[in-house]
């Protein structure tokens, strides 16, 4: 077994007039280094050349393309869209290759890219045609096909064979994961618009001059039973509950003064009820 020397720092015992102690050292340590792996070194130079050919590709077609376009065309935007027609068909492939474990969401992206491929293989050809040599718009256009060609073998070779039971495992899976996803948006504009409504009804009583109609545990020297306060930033009605709460309020009277206390306004019994029985719901569950 081959091994490669590498030095490593170590506690080791150093005895100096009778007195041991523990002290760092540079000790020489002999460590086994696996066989090289020629299957992945294999691989990867064919992934080399197959990137390698893909620029070559992409050169060469947006070279022909760009020509073609630039007899009808100013240079910067023929050249831009005879980029495109090598884009188009390079992105569906990496669609594929990101797909690779779920076989039937890529379908499209298949078709596509070989459409894609087609649509540029003929614009190469035509653009030989056009200047005269037919021969050499063939040869380019095959350049295209060959770099597709070799992207196909590689993508193929590297994906997982999975059955029809793995595949459809990893669909639920992705299905579930984007269920969870898709909650955080929803959830989001639930609480905005129960917030804007719960905004609205406050208001609309305010507008009423609504009061707090239970008045029975404030103080007649409390300067604050008197002046109903106003707080711009004051929290919502749910958060003042909440609040009430978590300070030990369990009492819905008691929670209806506070809420009208830190809100400055008269929030309605029924809602910091019901607010309050979700609370004790949550202890209880």
């Amino acid at each position: 077994m081959k091994t490669r020397r590498e030095t490593r720092q170590q506690l080791v015992p150093h005895t100096i007039d009778g007195t041991t102690r523990m002290v760092p050292d540079d000790i020489p340590v002999d460590i086994p280094v696996p066989p090289r792996d020629w299957d992945r070194i294999a691989l990867g130079t064919a992934t080399g050349i197959v990137a390698i050919a893909l620029l070559g590709c992409v050169a060469f077609s947006t070279t022909s393309i760009g020509n073609l376009l630039d007899r009808v065309t100013p240079t910067p935007a023929a050249y831009g869209a005879a980029l495109l027609f090598d884009l188009a068909w390079i992105g569906c492939t990496i669609i594929e290759w990101l797909g690779r474990y779920t076989p039937d969401r890529v379908r499209k992206a298949r078709v596509g890219g070989y459409i894609a491929l087609a649509v540029a293989m003929g614009a190469v050809a035509a653009h030989g045609w056009l200047a005269g040599n037919a021969a050499t718009g063939l040869v380019g256009a095959v350049v295209s096909g060959l770099a597709k060609g070799l992207w196909a073998v590689v993508l193929d070779y590297q994906a997982a064979p999975l059955s029809r039971r793995d595949a459809a495992f990893f669909e639920q899976e992705l299905s579930e994961a984007a269920v969870e996803l898709a909650r955080v948006p929803v959830r989001r504009r639930v609480n905005r618009a129960r917030a804007m409504a719960e905004a609205e009804r406050i208001a609309l009583e305010a507008d009423r001059g609504s009061a707090n109609p239970d008045r029975s545990g404030e103080s007649a020297d409390d300067s604050d039973a008197e002046i109903l306060q106003l707080h711009p930033n004051a929290p919502t009605t749910k958060d003042a509950v909440r609040i009430a709460w978590d300070a030990g309020v369990r009492d819905d009277a008691e929670a209806v003064r506070y809420v009208a206390k830190v809100t400055g306004k008269a929030p309605s019994p029924d809602t910091v009820g019901r607010y309050m029985r979700l609370l004790r719901n949550q202890v209880a569950g």
